[in-house]
């Protein structure tokens, strides 16, 4: 099964980059090579970028203290594990501490060290990179593996109460739907909204159908078509069958 996740507003979508990112992030820290290092530096670069909306860190630290106020509703409830809800209400709380504590534009220390910025300005050009282009660049690159690696974490780690907070949201997010399954005919299927409020959709349908979903929803309408791509015509075409899937309204 493949879950595909089409996010309804302009926040849940800049979560959700972040997590994409930090996660490829981790990855290429971890690995040993320069060539992963480079990648990493990269993704660095493009965190910055994405976190650098003026509200991201206000947004986080009001949607963490509102699920709080949420989760503390259910202490003594005896259907709710309590030691679960103290693990999660101290996670959150944990979190919003390393958020308070980023003062200032976020990513300022990385725009404050010229050799960082020089190599992300030559990045933005297509092979910008090269080791005639940056040599100093191309030393570090060269350097042990171990010490560029603590670097890129000196470097990254500083953003992380972006991406805890972050994965927090997301998780209660994504955990606060209820999957129901659904038959497109012909590739296409249409729901009147009704009313219905969401800010994020899941599509989850097995891989083995050879198809995608495209997604469209306002406050009216929610359209999937599913789309095939054949290997002599690569263009995307809706499939002809029926299609099964599964379908999650989340919303905070």
């Amino acid at each position: 099964m493949i879950t595909y996740e089409y996010p309804l507003n302009e926040r849940i979508r800049t979560l959700l980059r972040l997590e994409d990112l930090f996660g490829r992030s981790g990855h290429f820290i971890s690995q040993p090579g320069p060539q992963d290092h480079h990648v990493a530096l990269l993704t660095l670069f493009e965190i910055m970028e994405v976190a650098s909306r003026a509200d991201l860190k206000s947004d986080l630290l009001q949607e963490l203290e509102r699920q709080k106020q949420v989760l503390r509703a259910f202490r003594n409830n005896p259907d709710i594990s309590e030691d679960a809800l103290s693990q999660v209400l101290g996670d959150m709380e944990q979190a919003s501490t390393a958020l308070f504590g980023m003062t200032g534009r976020i990513g300022q220390y990385l725009r404050e060290n010229d050799w960082l910025m020089s190599i992300k300005q030559r990045t933005g050009i297509p092979g910008g990179a090269c080791q005639f282009d940056l040599p100093s660049y191309h030393y570090w690159l060269n350097r042990p593996s171990q010490e560029r690696g603590r670097q890129l974490a000196d470097w990254t780690s500083p953003l992380y109460p972006l991406r805890d907070g972050s994965a927090i949201i997301l998780r209660i997010l994504r955990e606060s739907g209820k999957p129901a399954q659904f038959v497109a005919p012909q590739g296409t299927y249409q729901q009147m909204l009704g009313g219905k409020t969401a800010q994020m959709l899941r599509v989850r349908l097995d891989s083995a159908l050879g198809c995608v979903p495209e997604m469209s929803a306002n406050k009216y309408v929610l359209n999937i078509r599913f789309l095939t791509q054949g290997a002599e015509d690569p263009r995307p075409r809706t499939t002809e069958g029926d299609i099964g899937f599964e379908l999650t309204f989340c919303n905070l």
